[in-house]
């Protein structure tokens, strides 16, 4: 039987449930994340729990909760579910009350919910690409929060889907921002390029990878705004988040990157984050 974890209990799936008046359910007002999971242990626990506490801390969500406690519930949910490679999302909303924008007061206690799902890699959309159409950013400007509020991407995958895309790549007036789901990078004479952290990004973790991967091997790797243009004429367009790990964008906007397949950088930096999977994880 599968479990689902309800405040900090494994209970059958068919017997979780959560308060309708629920401030996630109501407001969208809570944070997540999502980690995954390789050989049967969780990659970059202390990365993913950071952001989560700091997202806490940015919408004034108090929750008693410590990087190593949320890293051994999500430890016991993998042992729970026998997940050998797949991923565990977890999610903290403000807690149940009467519905009011204000704040609870007294606050309430938060509702955590967690679950699983069991997949492989995705090794052949990384040998072969995928595709990516560009559109503009509608989202909210606390991007940086990993926040519930998700109806601005869901728009935009969802735009990318009408053109038989893998994904949609944003921007705000013509200069690129992230992926629905992904941050996003364009590659011009060996050198990386990525939107800077701020308030219109997320801090995606495998971006952190790739950052600690460009160190490793020498590769240049700038925080440099830049515009849609300059991603077209990329000589490589990567993106990158927790499910798909780095993957090689070879279409944009129906037209071929670069001279059309997955590029050496790319390639390079697939081939270097296996040695984070065997030496991040736990």
């Amino acid at each position: 039987m599968t479990k689902v974890l309800i405040n900090q209990k494994l209970v059958d799936e068919q017997e979780a449930t959560i308060p309708y008046n629920d401030r996630g359910f109501i407001f969208g007002d809570g944070i997540y994340e999502y980690i995954r999971v390789y050989n049967n242990k969780i990659f970059t626990a202390k990365e993913h729990f950071e952001r989560l506490l700091r997202s806490a801390n940015e919408i004034g969500l108090d929750i008693d909760h410590t990087v190593d406690s949320l890293t051994e519930l999500v430890k016991e949910l993998v042992v729970a579910n026998k997940v050998v490679n797949g991923g565990v999302y977890l999610q903290i909303t403000r807690g149940a009350a009467p519905r009011d924008h204000r704040f609870p007061t007294p606050p309430v206690e938060p509702t955590l919910m967690g679950f699983s799902k069991s997949y492989g890699r995705p090794f052949k959309d990384m040998d072969q690409g995928i595709s990516a159409v560009t559109t503009k950013d509608i989202r909210w400007l606390r991007c940086d929060i990993k926040s519930l509020n998700l109806l601005g991407n869901v728009l935009a995958r969802e735009y990318a889907e009408k053109y038989n895309a893998d994904e949609a790549i944003q921007h705000r007036d013509g200069i690129v921002t992230e992926g629905s789901a992904s941050n996003a990078y364009a590659v011009k004479d060996g050198v990386i390029y990525t939107h800077p952290i701020n308030n219109y990004i997320l801090n995606g973790i495998t971006r952190q990878v790739v950052s600690w991967i460009c160190e490793d091997e020498g590769i240049p790797f700038k925080e440099e705004t830049f515009d849609v243009d300059f991603l077209k004429n990329a000589d490589e367009v990567i993106i990158t988040n927790t499910s798909v790990e780095i993957m090689g964008v070879i279409k944009l906007d129906g037209e071929q990157v670069g001279n059309g397949e997955v590029g050496p950088i790319t390639k390079q930096l697939q081939t270097r984050f296996n040695h984070y999977i065997d030496t991040r994880c736990i």
